[in-house]
């Protein structure tokens, strides 16, 4: 996997997390243990660090970057989700980022809040926790459930099985020539889609 110093900004990512052979981690860059880095995903800490707490995940072609002595900062449990862009933002606990969101400079996304897929989510821009964020530019339209929090927690749990699974029979193989009989699909979770 592409892990680069640079400078003498060395990343330090605890082994218990999993690292994409594709994805990239450059610079000044911390993931704490259990993380899940998916593939494609950039984490440039060339200018700001890059700091990604225990138990979250950073899904596939995510961007995470910032300003020079800015950080970006998710807390435990984030959950990033595919192709999302953080930029010099603070992600607080168990908050999700929907895909293809844009969360810009200095935002500060509340604990146990959801930004909606592909929202813009303003420099500066601030919620408190449980809020649902929607829209371009994004906004806080209402307060989540109980039931939501509880979905989106069972979600960022499923990624944290991922880790192992990952760990344990992610490889490289030759693709199958045709459909085997009896092809298996995935059952082993309990989280249901919304």
């Amino acid at each position: 996997m592409p892990i680069y110093a640079l400078d003498d900004f060395i990343p330090v990512i605890d082994p218990s997390s999993f690292i994409h052979p594709s994805a990239e981690i450059i610079g000044d860059v911390i993931i704490e243990a259990n993380c899940y880095i998916g593939p494609g995903a950039v984490l440039r800490g060339d200018f700001g660090r890059i700091h990604v707490c225990a138990n979250s995940n950073v899904q596939d072609a995510c961007v995470l970057h910032s300003f020079p002595k800015k950080d970006c900062y998710l807390e435990p449990y984030s959950h990033i989700g595919h192709c999302a862009v953080l930029h010099g933002c603070h992600i607080g606990e168990h908050a999700l980022i929907g895909m293809n969101s844009v969360v810009m400079d200095d935002a500060k996304i509340g604990a146990e809040s959801i930004v909606a897929a592909s929202s813009f989510v303003k420099a500066g821009f601030s919620c408190k926790p449980r809020s649902m964020v929607v829209g371009t530019p994004a906004k806080v339209i209402r307060d989540l459930s109980e039931q939501e929090v509880n979905w989106k927690k069972a979600g960022t749990q499923e990624y944290i099985t991922l880790v192992t699974r990952c760990k344990e029979s992610l490889r490289l193989v030759e693709p199958l020539e045709s459909i085997q009989a009896g092809r298996p699909r995935f059952e082993q979770t309990s989280h249901q889609t919304k």
